[in-house]
Order: structure tokens, then C-alpha cells, then sequence
């Protein structure tokens, strides 16, 4: 793009982002960024595309994805979601099936080597960055001109902070990511409250009410460990999903969420999350839930499958859980082992920072496009087509729900599954499956979207969990402070050995392996390791990318 004047990086960007296909084309490049013209790619795209409208190939085209498979519900060919799509947008999709347990290995590897699919959805971010500096995917923001219902999302539900947040040294981004209105929580505490009653207890609501339920549980039950947990295989972070809610309580990501650098509103700098006295604290927090035999160690290295079966065989009464796992895996087999049996799933209790979720929530896995798909004359339909079945309301209700008739009926936004089919384990006695027999609400196509599409599913006890947990204020969003190609192989070098030592000490520590003592000695191996040089790298682009965007 030429003659820029002195145009602001912020103005730059907007114009970019925002400002329509007129200011792309304007550069003579039509927002390609390498000089060619999108009027050669135009091949089956429609030319009026609108928010809100049915997107229709004008002629028939197929694309390649990448398609996660979960073994929650094992990939068909016949699923009708297939055929379907296809008949609605004359678009047939190619999946290239990967192991979910070797999907971000795989992925990375089809596109090292250049043989990546086009599409490639279930990316969360900062996983994108690896793939940048190759220019193996492209920059995304160049060509939201094409995506209409993207658009306008983003401006309604005031998105530009977080799409800043994930932006890189070039002002771009590469992750199309999933959309949401509002904050949706996943995963909290589940606990069996039918011993709660039993005891005489509540449901705690904080994180020191936790600890006081456990004991009272671990007094009546000696011989067990109250709360064993799982996700601790096939993750970088064990138990990822509980030091994620229990680290937000603290005010610090954590677990899966765990991200060596964070952005501290008081002192408005970054500061390395894993050496906070947040951090620390939520550490000695878990390490006296081990030393007090309230917590299982095995909790950190066990299989999910272990971990359920304890639950179960009522070796446990408390574990990790989502909304899906709660209904489908605990509440379903408790009921049928265990006479009585009552399992709830509660908001994420509060620690010292009060009554918060992580800012940037409302962010979710998204897609990376191929750089492969731009030189293909078919490129814009592609993007209209990933608007639509990713962005649109149409297209994400077809995602999630299917076909109206056929897999759901609608009356006036109230969803019902038809008579015989089960999601989640809503009807055990079901005979099919809209996940597994149709291919419908597949993690792979659907997320994101208005709160009234995204709790249109919601049971009884997520509808309960997710109304407490959308009215909490959100944690301020990282500003935007892209690092410049060479800082960004420099911080990856130092960024992996970091994270590792985070890791392994946070399992030493919590597991009385090493004394909270030796903290401060943990501090300076974190600074041998290049701990502030991280930090410095960070805050001087956070200072640089303000500066240009005054």
C-alpha cells in the first residue's frame, strides 16, 4: 500500500479492518497485500453479498479442512451437516480427519510442509504466531472486506480491542477467531450435593468455602481424597482446566489459559504471570489442598478416565467439570451406580479478585486460511462462504441446531430437538444422536454467536451457571503491542524454556516436591532464563505500537 502520508498506524488499521472493500482497493491491490487484484479471484463468488443473506456458490466449488475429530462423536461422510451444506451454499467441504489427541502436532506439520487444507479451523490463539513469520497462513484482517456478517459483529458487539489484542508487528491478524456477544464460561467445580446435604453443607461460593467443604468431607471420609481432578494427558498444563477457574480467581492466567506474559492495569506494563505474587498465592492455595490429603496428587498425571472412574466408584466427591461432561459422563452414570446420587457443576468461586472473568473471553478458537487458498481463483467465494457458515446467523444456527423439521423445531427462538433425538445426553433413551448420528453442533463449525444462539442450548444447570458467571466484569484486555518478525523469534526462543519452568515448578510446589520457600530462588532461575529480557521485549513493542498509534 502506497502513499500512506501520514496516516497513524490506528488510522492504517481501521482502514483495513474496517473501512469496506473502497479502502483496500483504493491501494491498487485490492486489500491482496502482494499487488495482485481480487477481480481474478472472483470465480463462483456472488456478486452482492450482504449481511444476513444466503450465501450460494454461484457455481459449485469444494474446499479443503481440516477437520478435528472428536471421539465424542467419530467423524461420517453421510452425516446429513454434509449434505446439507452443500445444498444450501453449492459448496462441498473436504475434510483431511485428524486425531483430536494429535491435531495441533498434525496441523503443524501439514503446514510445514506446505500440504495444509485451506481451511483450518479449531486454531486458538497465540497458536497462529508459530506459523506467521513463514508466511505459511495468511493475514486474515487483509480481507474482512469479503466477510460482511464478521463485520458486523465486530462493530456491534464493540470487538476492536480484542482483535487488536491478537494483532502482530505488521498491524495484521492471521486467526479468524470465534465471535461471542458475551462472555461464556466453560468449566467450574462440580461436587456431589447430595453428601453436601448430608453434612449439613452448601455449596460454597468461595474459594476459602471450598477449602472448608473439603475438610468437612475429608473428616467424614478419611480414607479418600474429596477432590481428585483430570485434563492433566495430552495438555502442556496438567489439571488445565482447574488451575484455568482457579487462577481467574486470583486475577492471573493459568492452566490452559497460562500465558508467560500478562498485562498489569495498575502499573500499565506487562509483567511475567508466572513470577506474580497472584500466581504464587493461587500456588500455596493448591499446594495445601495436596499437603491436607483434600486433593489427590494423582490429579496432575492421571488419565480423564481414572479420574471419572474415581468419581464414580465414590473414592471422590468433587472433580472438574464442563456443562457437556457434567450431564453425559457424571450426573448419567452416578445415577445409575450410586442410589441418591445428586451432582451440580457451581460458578466459579471467588478468590482475591472478586467477581471476574479473563478479559478477552470473549474470543474463541478460530480459523487460519492457508496462504495456498489466495493464489485460487475462487478465493473470494471461499471467504464469503467461511462469513456465512462461521459468522452469519444463519450459518451458525445451522451449525448448531441443523435443519429445521428435520433436527429441530424453532418456536419463536425457543430450540427443541425432534422427538428421538439426544444432544449431550438430554434423552438417553434417544435412538440417534445430533452430534454423532448428523454432524450437527460440531466443535469444528460451531462457535461464537449471539447470546441468544449460544444459550439456546444451555440445560437447566448451564443456564444457571452461565447467568451468574455473564454478569461478572471482565478483566482488562491486553493492549496491543505486536512484536516485530526478528522479537518474535527472539521471544519464542525464550518463551518455551519459560513456560516449561513455570510448569515443572508449579508441579513441584503444589505437590510439596520443593518448599514455597525457595520462591524467590525460583524468581531468579526464572530470570537466568531470560525472564526480563521477555518482559522488556514486550513492554518496549506495547510502547513503540502506542507511539505510532497516536
Amino acid at each position: 500500500m502506497k502513499n500512506q502520508g501520514n496516516l497513524s498506524r490506528r488510522q492504517i488499521l481501521a482502514a483495513a479492518g474496517f473501512g469496506g472493500l473502497a479502502a483496500l482497493t483504493g491501494c491498487g491491490s485490492g486489500g491482496d497485500g502482494d499487488g495482485k487484484d481480487l477481480s481474478k479471484k472472483q470465480n463462483g463468488a456472488m456478486k452482492e453479498y450482504r449481511v444476513g443473506q444466503q450465501f450460494k456458490a454461484a457455481r459449485p466449488l469444494s474446499f479443503s479442512v481440516l477437520h478435528n475429530d472428536n471421539p465424542a462423536y467419530p467423524m461420517k461422510s453421510g452425516w446429513p451437516f454434509w449434505q446439507e451444506l452443500t445444498k444450501r451454499t453449492g459448496i462441498t467441504l473436504k475434510p483431511v480427519s485428524v486425531p483430536l489427541s494429535d491435531y495441533e502436532k498434525k496441523r503443524s506439520l501439514l503446514i510445514g510442509a506446505g500440504d495444509a487444507p485451506f481451511l483450518i479451523p479449531k486454531t486458538y490463539h497465540p497458536s497462529e504466531v508459530a506459523f506467521v513469520s513463514s508466511g505459511a497462513i495468511l493475514p486474515v484482517s487483509e480481507y474482512v472486506h469479503l466477510m460482511p456478517n464478521f463485520q458486523d459483529k465486530v462493530r456491534k458487539w464493540r470487538l476492536e480491542p480484542e482483535l487488536d489484542s491478537i494483532r502482530q508487528s505488521d498491524g495484521k491478524y492471521y486467526l479468524l477467531p470465534g465471535l461471542h456477544e458475551k462472555v461464556k464460561s466453560g468449566y467450574s467445580l462440580s461436587l456431589r450435593t447430595d453428601v453436601l446435604d448430608r453434612l449439613g453443607l452448601t455449596a460454597p461460593t468461595t474459594w476459602d468455602q471450598v477449602y472448608t467443604v473439603l475438610k468437612a468431607i475429608k473428616d467424614r471420609y478419611p480414607d479418600r481424597y474429596p477432590f481428585t481432578d483430570r485434563w492433566s494427558t495430552n495438555t502442556p498444563f496438567p489439571a488445565g482446566a482447574f488451575f484455568s477457574y482457579l487462577g481467574q480467581a486470583y486475577g492471573v492466567r493459568a492452566g490452559w489459559t497460562y500465558d508467560n506474559i500478562s498485562w498489569d492495569d495498575g502499573t500499565e506494563k506487562f509483567v511475567f504471570t508466572g513470577a506474580t505474587d497472584a500466581f504464587r498465592q493461587m500456588i500455596d492455595y493448591v499446594r495445601r489442598l495436596v499437603a491436607e490429603k483434600l486433593m489427590d496428587p494423582e490429579s496432575f498425571t492421571q488419565t480423564d478416565d481414572d479420574a471419572v472412574t474415581k468419581l464414580l466408584s465414590e473414592k471422590s466427591f468433587v472433580i472438574s467439570a464442563n456443562p457437556q461432561e457434567l450431564v453425559q459422563k457424571y450426573r448419567y452414570n452416578l445415577e445409575r451406580q450410586v442410589k441418591g446420587a445428586r451432582i451440580e457443576m457451581i460458578p466459579v468461586p471467588l478468590g482475591p479478585a472478586g467477581p471476574v472473568v479473563l478479559g478477552g473471553a470473549r474470543l474463541e478458537n478460530g480459523v487460519m486460511i492457508s496462504s495456498r487458498a489466495l493464489e485460487s481463483d475462487t478465493f473470494v467465494a471461499m471467504m464469503q462462504f467461511v462469513d456465512w457458515l462461521w459468522y452469519s446467523d444463519e450459518g451458525q444456527r445451522f451449525a448448531k441446531w441443523g435443519v429445521e423439521g428435520l433436527t429441530y423445531t424453532d418456536a419463536g427462538g425457543r430450540y427443541r430437538l425432534k422427538d428421538g433425538i439426544s444432544l449431550m445426553g438430554s434423552d438417553a433413551d434417544a435412538p440417534k444422536d445430533l452430534q454423532k448420528d448428523y454432524g450437527f453442533f460440531n466443535g469444528v463449525f460451531t462457535y461464537g454467536g449471539s447470546w441468544a444462539l449460544v444459550s439456546s442450548s444451555f440445560s437447566p444447570d448451564e443456564k444457571k451457571f452461565q447467568d451468574v458467571m455473564s454478569g461478572r466484569r471482565q478483566l482488562p484486555i491486553a493492549p496491543a503491542h505486536p512484536l516485530q518478525s526478528v522479537e518474535q523469534e527472539q521471544a519464542t526462543l525464550w518463551d518455551t524454556p519459560l513456560r516449561d519452568h513455570v510448569t515443572q515448578n508449579t508441579l513441584k510446589f503444589v505437590l510439596g516436591k520443593r518448599p514455597l520457600s525457595e520462591w524467590d530462588a525460583y524468581v531468579r532461575e526464572l530470570k537466568a532464563k531470560n525472564m526480563d529480557r521477555l518482559v522488556d521485549l514486550h513492554n518496549k513493542a506495547h510502547e513503540r505500537f502506542t507511539k505510532e498509534s497516536k
